[in-house]
């Protein structure tokens, strides 16, 4: 999952803010407060000359200035397929991408967006994961509400729209689709961030034939279904994230008690989403660290 030298930085970092708009952007990320209630409560911390709307602007996705792997890199071949969605539930959809020049078969990787489905950001993380001599695999789960809608705000609306039992049995199937594929060699594991995480760390505990689950700050598995993980788990957590981190204590005792190999790394002094470089949460040292950590827990788990 390389993190080559000239990814571009954001234009803003996260020093740049106040603390309590990080917060107040957080929670507007995740649903938990709308725009309206943003824009009210940031403008209390603005800048003077700055208003509330042009702070969200700087913080909100810059995908083209922030690309790594464009689509069309001579590197990769990619392409969108479809596979069956369970229980009569028509069609689901995911970006496929393998490296050009593979010989034989590869270990593949699932790679799971966050809570705005599967946007430019997720399709180049997915093309850099490739890169690393996988075949990667990103499922859409807002390809039934006709996919990404190219705007945040709306994105997050059809989100909310889910049904999440749906989505969860959508994961199981892709993960299914993507060991079947004839140039995968069968070992497989699947990464995500945010929303990805947090299903990732669900998938270890339904697919026992799951070599290995990166979740990047995504809630903690249910306590009482860690005893099912039979995978290696690497966990990469914020410092800075209240949110997801207080569920992790009770979770480290179920791993622990369960004999579930696993790692946790914490971050120092990042926020939610700093592997994200399209916004100013983006920690680039971090990333870059968390990035090489990932791929040799990938290289070691998915050998043949």
């Amino acid at each position: 999952m390389s993190t080559p030298d000239h990814n571009p930085a954001p234009r803003h970092t996260s020093t740049d803010f106040h603390p309590e708009v990080m917060k107040l952007f957080d929670k507007y990320v995740h649903g938990i407060i709308d725009r309206r209630s943003f824009l009210a409560d940031a403008g209390k911390y603005a800048a003077a000359g700055v208003s509330a709307t042009a702070l969200l602007e700087m913080l909100n996705p810059k995908f083209a200035e922030a690309q790594v792997i464009k689509a069309d890199d001579p590197r990769v071949k990619t392409k969108f397929v479809e596979f069956d969605s369970p229980n009569g539930h028509g069609k689901a959809r995911g970006y496929l991408v393998m490296p050009a020049n593979m010989k034989g078969k590869l270990p593949a990787v699932m790679v799971i967006h966050e809570n705005r489905g599967l946007n430019p950001h997720i399709e180049d993380v997915t093309r850099r994961v490739a890169l690393e001599n996988f075949i990667a695999f990103a499922p859409d789960m807002l390809f039934s509400q006709g996919g990404y809608p190219g705007d945040e705000d709306k994105a997050r609306e059809l989100f909310s729209k889910l049904d999440q039992t749906k989505c969860r049995a959508d994961f199981v199937a892709a993960a299914g689709f993507m060991k079947a594929l004839p140039e995968c060699t069968g070992k497989y594991g699947v990464v995500g961030f945010c929303y990805g995480g947090s299903m990732s760390n669900y998938l270890a505990t339904q697919l026992p034939d799951l070599a290995a689950a990166v979740p990047f700050y995504g809630s903690a598995a249910k306590t009482e279904d860690v005893s099912k993980i039979k995978c290696a788990l690497q966990i990469h957590l914020a410092e800075k994230d209240e949110r997801i981190n207080t569920g992790y204590p009770a979770y480290e005792v179920a791993l622990k008690a369960a004999g579930v190999k696993y790692e946790l790394h914490m971050y120092p002094g990042t926020q939610h989403g700093f592997n994200n470089n399209t916004t100013p949460r983006f920690d680039e040292a971090a990333a870059k660290l968390a990035t090489s950590r990932t791929t040799e827990f990938f290289k070691k788990h998915l050998a043949a």
